[in-house]
């Protein structure tokens, strides 16, 4: 294949650190070691926006979206244009479909150059609407409505959009959009393995002899109040467990809140935001990772997870039903049943190591060269049969 210059555009990026950053961040390394040229366009925070740009990453001032600060938006930021004609891009790539993902379709039918987007997340999901949309009842059905109508709309114009697993890939096939490829989110398994020593953050935040780790957005739609539930139940029977809860977001005041009430101090931690150098040992310090979550269309984290030997529990829900197997890279439960959450948690930790070999095996399989491949493949598609 020639050399491609691509263009990322994206609602989100660096300081934010969430599952559409890290895909990009991935994919633009392992691209770039390629020989091929990546210009990633987001929207950041004003005071952010010169420490972040560089070579290759232009980062457009936005205004913070208020529900959840991290994510800013750029109006239409045009402009972007001329960046796109002077480093002369093969194909846009949008990674979200909302101001600069629009900004980035229109810029490629004005010039005429083909573009692929990626659906990362369930904007019409139940706990979203709750968290992020109008709390005005009227609005919030208006904005529910009409904002997936756009969504759907929004990818139909795209030449190929990429989702990372077949469960999003059957969904959006129902919803009526077709021209569906899967390209799934890779996780790092040079940075994530199971030689990482934790160790020093077991030592470090005082963790009991079993750990149960967390990672990610702290907001509703993660549901951890089934993981919370579970833990109370387990603290009735055994006193060797830690939960150790990574992130942040914004449900975090709401669920320490929720932990105190429940008398679950004790056994709870919360280490906030941790740095991506840290990060790998805060795996290697669990001894299984816990995803709640009703919301996800693939789950990173719980890939990293397994790339480090930690066998995942999570809600038998969406795209986790397909990377967890029960009886070799963990154990799924019934979504929302913490007594069914507190049941396999337990299992798994009274035999983690036998987990160990089958998790890391499944996420050998999204590494970021394999996926890379598979990413390559599609633009390769779009660009043969594009025709403006």
């Amino acid at each position: 294949m020639d050399k491609l210059n691509i263009a990322f555009y994206s609602d989100t990026y660096l300081p934010a650190v969430d599952g559409v950053v890290t895909s990009m961040l991935n994919f633009k390394k392992e691209l770039e070691r390629r020989g091929h040229k990546v210009l990633i366009v987001a929207s950041g925070d004003p005071k952010y926006s010169k420490k972040h740009s560089n070579k290759g990453v232009l980062v457009v001032p936005g205004i913070s979206f208020k529900p959840y600060p991290q994510y800013k938006l750029a109006f239409f930021p045009y402009h972007t244009a001329i960046n796109i004609q002077k480093e002369d891009i093969d194909i846009l790539h949008a990674q979200t479909p909302f101001f600069m993902g629009f900004t980035a379709l229109t810029i490629a039918r004005i010039l005429k150059l083909p573009i692929v987007g990626s659906f990362h997340t369930f904007i019409n999901d139940k706990k979203v609407l709750e968290t992020y949309y109008p709390k005005n009842r009227f609005l919030k059905s208006i904005t529910s409505k009409y904002l997936w109508k756009y969504t759907k709309f929004f990818y139909r114009k795209c030449d190929i959009t990429i989702v990372p697993t077949k469960t999003v890939q059957e969904f959006l096939n129902k919803e009526g959009l077709q021209n569906i490829e899967i390209v799934p989110n890779s996780v790092d398994t040079t940075k994530f393995n199971p030689k990482v020593d934790g160790s020093y953050i077991r030592e470090k935040l005082k963790l009991k002899k079993k750990v149960v780790l967390y990672v990610g957005r702290i907001s509703k739609e993660k549901r951890l109040e089934v993981m919370l539930k579970a833990a109370k139940i387990l603290s009735k029977k055994r006193d060797d467990i830690s939960y150790l809860i990574v992130g942040h977001g914004p449900a975090l005041e709401q669920y320490k809140a929720l932990v105190a009430k429940m008398g679950l101090s004790n056994v709870v931690k919360f280490a906030g935001f941790v740095s991506d150098e840290e990060l790998p040992m805060y795996y290697a310090a669990s001894d299984m990772f816990c995803m709640p979550s009703t919301f996800e269309t693939q789950g990173i984290v719980t890939l990293e997870a397994m790339a480090c030997g930690k066998p995942v529990v999570g809600a038998d829900y969406l795209a986790l039903k397909e990377v967890i197997k029960n009886g070799k890279t963990g154990e799924k439960f019934k979504p929302g049943d913490y007594l069914s959450c507190a049941r396999k948690i337990e299992k798994v930790l009274n035999s983690s190591e036998k987990y160990k070999r089958n998790a890391v095996a499944l996420a050998n399989e999204f590494s970021i060269p394999k996926a890379t491949d598979k990413l390559l493949d599609v633009y390769n598609k779009v660009l043969q049969k594009a025709i403006y």
